[in-house]
């Protein structure tokens, strides 16, 4: 059974045979270059699984063909063959992206095992890629991730929604995925090929809204020297992206209106009419209802309001922290040296203890900060903020404290009334029987029960 397909370049005969035979016999076809030029081409023309090449060649140097095999196949692994001299430039290989380098003289067997080796890595390597592209199939929707149910029909809705132009409104508290989830609809959708634009809605003056969505030309106010177009007109044929609409004022909505009604309307400080053909898309952290009565025009809102779709906070999928939590320990983790294979058990826990009033963006902010600060194997609950774990550790003394049954709450309550009533009698037994309306020798085996300390007695 082939395990793979070898190109070996090195420009010494003898060894070209030596080391081709060996591998053949091990199961590896292997294809042979006597230099750098003849190599490369045969790359060009041809798959490999991996390059194994010397590091002195009479034409090109080892380092240069490393360079192109990794810029046309970055997968294909390279092992570099080096001399005692030249140990410096094979660690120079490996931080160019050589998988390993192996020292001349050595033995067949050598060479042999270590190419078994790296066939097994890429093997795994493989089928790590193969079981992610899997999970992000059946838990991931874009940059959305989660296998609650809730997101799943999240994902549902988005499949359904792209399908068609209509305006989307998202709903969702700030950090729970409203902009991920607006990316979701325009690259599942037919205008996946034009632009999507974005425009935070919040983070704008009334003034420079209306520039930033319907463009102005020169002169049109102090400090516009020179025509600019708006976000509608660089979103044609594609999707606009309206952050926190609930934010803009009552003059922009008016303006947003006619193009949502006309699909035309005219720069700031300009006389053309200009028609373009875009997708909105709007977002809110308020309350529907909110956004309803207090802070869109009823006209306005019916029309962005198609098709809603509600996210839910974090803290109302619970199961879906773990999953987050490890694909952000995976992002972060590449762009660092440190190999960190997960979370202990207690860390984990303490994330799903945690309610995450500013949602995903939290949990991602910390996990960032934990990574960064992690020196073992494992994230510990140390690695963790010291907020986050005050929370937690004071949330969990509070549900394992004691919970007082009924009949001890009711028993205490007729203590309390009991000892209330015979002060208000001043102590006299008859008088306070009367008012409770229950018969002296009651009273007294209640006061003996509860063990009332006994005022004076008439």
């Amino acid at each position: 059974m082939e395990k793979g397909k070898i190109l070996l370049i090195d420009d010494e005969p003898i060894l070209l045979v030596t080391i081709s035979d060996a591998l053949a016999k091990a199961g590896y076809k292997v294809e042979v270059a006597e230099n750098g030029q003849k190599g490369l081409a045969m790359f060009h023309g041809e798959s490999f699984d991996m390059a194994i090449v010397d590091m002195v060649l009479p034409d090109i140097s080892g380092i240069d063909i490393l360079k192109e095999i990794k810029s046309l196949s970055p997968e294909t692994m390279v092992v570099m063959i080096t001399a005692y001299g030249t140990v410096e430039k094979a660690v120079e290989a490996m931080k160019l992206g050589a998988h390993d380098f192996i020292t001349k003289p050595f033995s067949l067997d050598e060479l042999v095992l270590k190419i078994q080796n790296i066939s097994i890595f890429q093997c795994l390597k493989d089928e790590n890629i193969y079981l992610r592209q899997q999970l992000e199939e059946r838990y991931h929707f874009g940059s959305l991730i989660g296998k609650s149910h809730k997101m799943q029909e999240i994902y549902e809705r988005i499949r359904i929604v792209a399908d068609t132009d209509a305006a989307v409104l998202i709903q969702g508290k700030s950090g729970t995925g409203k902009e991920l989830v607006a990316n979701a609809i325009h690259y599942n959708s037919r205008r996946k090929n034009g632009p999507f634009i974005k425009v935070s809605c919040a983070a704008l003056s009334e003034t420079i809204l209306e520039s930033e969505l319907f463009g102005h030309e020169r002169g049109a106010f102090t400090g516009a020297i020179q025509r600019k177009q708006g976000r509608f007109e660089l979103a044609d044929q594609g999707t606009l992206f309206l952050d926190e609409i609930g934010d803009i004022s009552p003059a922009v909505q008016v303006k947003l209106l006619r193009v949502l009604q006309e699909k035309e309307f005219e720069r700031v400080g300009g006389s053309k009419t200009i028609h373009v053909d875009v997708r909105i898309i709007s977002a809110t952290k308020y309350d529907i209802q909110t956004v309803k009565t207090e802070r869109l025009r009823e006209d306005l809102y019916y029309r962005l309001n198609t098709i809603k779709i509600q996210l839910p906070s974090l803290c109302e999928r619970k199961e879906d922290i773990p999953l987050l939590a490890k694909y952000f320990l995976h992002e972060f983790k590449m762009k660092t040296s440190k190999n960190i294979l997960g979370f202990t058990e207690g860390a984990l826990d303490l994330l799903e203890q945690y309610e995450w009033p500013g949602n995903v963006r939290e949990l991602r902010n910390v996990v960032e900060r934990a990574v960064a600060f992690c020196r073992t194997e494992k994230i510990q609950i140390a690695d963790l903020p010291k907020d986050i774990r005050e929370i937690c550790l004071k949330k969990k003394k509070y549900l394992d404290r004691r919970v007082e049954t009924l009949d001890e709450v009711l028993k205490a309550a007729e203590k309390e009334h009991l000892s209330k009533i015979l002060k208000e009698a001043q102590g006299r037994k008859s008088k306070a029987a009367e008012l409770l309306g229950i018969s002296r020798k009651t009273l007294w085996e209640k006061i003996k029960e509860h063990q009332i300390a006994e005022s004076a007695t008439p």
